[in-house]
C-alpha cells in the first residue's frame, strides 16, 4: 500500500474516533440528525461498488499464484474460447462473496459496469455456461481443486511466524445441509429427517480455515471418510512446516482402528470424543469416589470493564408455566486407560460425570449423572486441560454456520 494512501487512511481513522468520541456537553434544542439537503448525482468518473473487496481479493488471489496454479493443475476445457479454468473458479467464488446465492444470480454481476471494471474484465461467463462448466467436474478434479488451493495457501502460512508452526490443531466435523429440491443428484435423507446432504468439515483450527470439504449423500454417516482426508490434511501442514499435529472430534469421530497409526507416527496427540457405552459406563461408576475431582473450568476473559449481568427473564416464564428443564448442578472428572478391540494398546480415558437436576416449575422430579468420555494419547494434558481442549472443538460449530450462511458455501 502506498504510503500516501496508508497516511489518508489513518487520518480519517483519527477523525471519525474523535467525531464519535463521547464528550460531555450541554443539552441540545434539536435532534442530532439533521441533515435536510440531500442530493444524488450521477457522476461519470466517480462510481460505487457494494462489494469493493472483490477487488482486493482478486489482487490477493493472483498474488499467492492461485490463478496460475488453477490453470495449470485444473484441466477441464479443451480450448479457451476465451475463459480459462480460473476466470469459471474465481467467477463462481467472487459472486457467493458478493452476495449470490445460485448461479442465476451471476447474471446480475455481469450487467453491473462497475462490477466488471473492478475485476478488469470485458464480460465474465453466464450462469448456463458456469452450469455447463461445473458439470465438467468429477470427484478426481473436485480433490484436485482443493489441493490447488492448500497450496497456495502453504505459501501464505510461509509468511508466519516459526512459533505458527508450534502445532496444528486439525478439527472435523460433519454437518446436515438440507434443500428442496427433487432432481439433485447424491440428496437423501439425513438422521435428523432432513433432505439433502451430508458434508464433511476438516479445518485448521488454527487460522479457522477449511482445509477440506466433502460432499456426501444425506444418510451418510458423519465419520465416513474423515480418516482419509484427516491424513490429508496432516500431510498438508507437515509440508507446510508444522512441528506437531492435534487431531480433534466429537463421537462420531473415535476412529479406533487409525489411533495405533496416529500413536506411531510421534508427532499427532488425538482427543476424540467416544460414546458412552455400557461398559465404559461400568468402569466410570467402578471408580472410587476419591478417583474424581470437580472440573474447573476457566472464566472467559474481560475484555472491558467488569459489568453486573443482567437480570435473566427467560427461566421465570419457564418456571412460571412448569416446563420441565435440566441444570447442571456439577461436573467432576476422572480417568482410566481403555483398550478399544480395534487398536493394540491402551490409551487414556477421561470421563466427565455431570450431575443434573430435571425441574418443573419449582419442583424437583429428579437427579441423575450422565457420563461423557474422551480418549486420547495425551499423558501430558490434566483431565481438566483434556476436556477444556475437547470443547475447543466447538468452535468449528462457528466456521460451519459462516460456510453456510455467512458465504454460503454449504447451500
Amino acid at each position: 500500500m502506498k504510503s500516501t494512501v496508508l497516511n489518508k487512511l489513518r487520518q480519517r481513522k483519527r477523525r471519525i474516533l474523535k467525531r464519535i468520541e463521547n464528550r460531555p456537553g450541554p443539552e441540545r434544542d434539536r435532534p442530532m440528525i439533521t441533515a435536510s439537503n440531500i442530493q444524488y448525482q450521477l457522476a461519470d468518473r466517480v462510481q460505487g461498488l457494494a462489494c469493493g473487496g472483490i477487488g482486493a481479493m482478486l489482487l490477493i488471489a493472483r498474488k499467492t499464484g492461485l490463478i496460475g496454479d488453477i490453470d495449470s493443475r485444473l484441466h477441464l476445457l479443451k480450448r479457451h474460447l476465451p475463459y480459462h479454468e480460473s476466470d469459471h473458479v474465481l467467477n463462481i467464488a467472487f459472486n457467493i462473496v458478493a452476495g449470490g446465492h445460485r448461479l442465476e444470480h451471476l447474471e446480475l454481476r455481469r450487467n453491473d459496469e462497475v462490477y466488471l471494471n473492478a475485476l478488469g474484465a470485458e464480460r465474465i461467463p453466464d450462469p448456463t455456461t458456469e452450469g455447463d462448466f461445473c458439470r465438467r467436474f468429477r470427484e478426481d478434479d473436485v480433490l484436485e481443486l482443493m489441493d490447488t488451493i492448500n497450496i497456495a495457501r502453504g505459501r501464505v502460512w510461509e509468511q508466519q511466524p516459526q512459533e505458527f508452526f508450534q502445532e496444528a490443531v486439525i478439527d472435523a466435523d460433519g454437518t446436515v445441509v438440507g434443500t428442496d429440491a427433487a432432481c439433485k443428484e447424491g440428496v437423501d435423507l439425513a438422521y435428523n429427517g432432513v433432505w439433502g446432504y451430508h458434508p464433511l468439515v476438516v479445518s485448521l483450527a488454527n487460522t479457522q480455515e477449511p482445509l477440506y470439504l466433502v460432499n456426501r449423500s444425506g444418510n451418510r454417516p458423519s465419520h465416513e471418510m474423515a480418516a482419509v482426508f484427516i491424513d490429508q490434511s496432516v500431510a498438508l501442514c507437515r509440508r507446510s512446516g508444522f512441528r506437531s499435529f492435534l487431531l480433534r472430534g466429537d463421537t462420531d469421530f473415535t476412529q479406533t482402528k487409525h489411533l495405533d497409526r496416529w500413536d506411531d507416527a510421534g508427532d499427532i496427540r488425538f482427543i476424540f470424543g467416544i460414546d458412552a457405552r455400557r461398559n465404559l459406563i461400568e468402569m466410570a461408576e467402578g471408580l472410587p469416589e476419591s478417583a474424581f475431582s470437580y472440573l474447573e473450568r476457566p472464566e472467559p476473559p474481560i475484555k472491558t470493564a467488569p459489568r453486573q449481568r443482567p437480570e435473566r427473564h427467560k427461566p421465570q416464564i419457564v418456571q412460571a408455566r412448569s416446563f420441565e428443564t435440566i441444570h447442571t448442578l456439577e461436573e467432576m472428572v476422572a480417568e482410566f486407560d481403555y483398550q478399544p478391540r480395534a487398536c493394540k494398546r491402551a490409551y487414556r480415558v477421561i470421563v466427565l460425570r455431570k450431575r443434573l437436576a430435571t425441574d418443573k416449575g419449582q419442583l424437583r422430579l429428579f437427579e441423575e449423572y450422565r457420563y461423557f468420555f474422551f480418549i486420547t494419547n495425551d499423558r501430558r494434558l490434566t483431565a481438566d486441560e483434556v476436556v477444556i481442549e475437547a470443547n475447543g472443538r466447538c468452535n468449528q460449530e462457528n466456521l460451519v454456520s459462516q460456510l453456510k450462511t455467512g458465504v454460503h458455501a454449504l447451500v
